[in-house]
């Protein structure tokens, strides 16, 4: 019987030990080194040339990350509107000489409220034959969720009516009935719409839905129908629950792939 050091046998050969066995010394120091609590900070790795790179390939990046610091020195100095005065909104300083103009004509301003209401029809009516008629809910689910948030955040905080407020018996809601400020149900529903038709590739309607979206808000800025805010979250609105549809949509595919107008078209087609 040998003394000396084990051997493992691999076809017939004799080998040390030592070459069968990992060494735990170097194993242990990969592991320390390796130690999450050791490792260096991710910007202590970049370079100058990195840096210059994503300055050059995400500019608005950079645009944003100045305006939060431009806009962090005006939040933080700006003097608050007491509750005394009417709110700020920049929105009416801009359309002050049109809301001059309507307020002196009620013709021409009920004239703007007339096409604007038109407006909000043709919306409808495109939500509704995109359900009825082409067999896609997508719109139509778009159109109830952001309807019903609407409702429950214009309830949860009503707004003040602007001070010289413009309103129409032709604007709708007809009849100069109440409303709620926020959101503005105008803009996200043409947004809603004009979204389903570039996804169609109903490119000239949607521009066409899309300059007159912009018409309407400077009416409603103009009219004092809205404040700003109203009509930059009705924008946003429009793009969340059109997504939102989407996903609701995705997840309900198996459930969704039948639907009555497909069966109309399908015979359309002679299929």
């Amino acid at each position: 019987m040998s003394y000396g050091s084990k051997a493992s046998h691999r076809h017939g050969k004799s080998i040390p030990e030592e070459e069968v066995q990992p060494n735990n010394n170097i194993n242990n120091k990969k592991k320390m080194t390796s130690s999450p609590g050791k490792a260096s900070a991710s910007f202590m790795s970049w370079s100058a040339k990195e840096v210059a790179a994503v300055l050059l390939r995400h500019p608005i990046l950079c645009v944003f990350g100045v305006s939060l610091l431009f806009f962090m020195g005006v939040e933080y100095t700006l003097l608050m509107v007491p509750s005394s005065s009417p709110p700020f909104d920049i929105g009416f300083i801009l359309t002050r000489p049109l809301h001059s103009l309507l307020a002196a004509s009620p013709s021409v301003n009920s004239l703007f409220a007339a096409l604007n209401t038109l407006f909000v029809g043709m919306q409808t009516a495109y939500i509704i034959w995109t359900l009825l008629l082409e067999g896609r809910p997508r719109p139509t689910i778009a159109a109830l969720f952001m309807f019903t948030c609407r409702g429950i955040m214009g309830y949860s905080t009503q707004l003040p009516l602007p001070q010289g407020f413009l309103g129409s018996g032709v604007d709708f809601p007809v009849g100069n009935v109440s409303f709620f400020l926020f959101f503005s149900g105008h803009v996200a529903g043409a947004v809603i719409a004009s979204l389903d038709m570039r996804r169609v590739r109903r490119y000239e309607m949607a521009s066409v839905f899309d300059v007159l979206n912009i018409l309407q808000g400077v009416r409603l800025l103009a009219t004092r129908g809205h404040y700003t805010i109203d009509l930059a979250v009705g924008v946003m609105a429009g793009f969340i629950f059109d997504i939102l549809a989407g996903k609701y949509e995705e997840a309900k595919k198996p459930h969704m792939t039948h639907c009555p107008s497909q069966d109309a078209i399908a015979l359309q087609n002679g299929h």
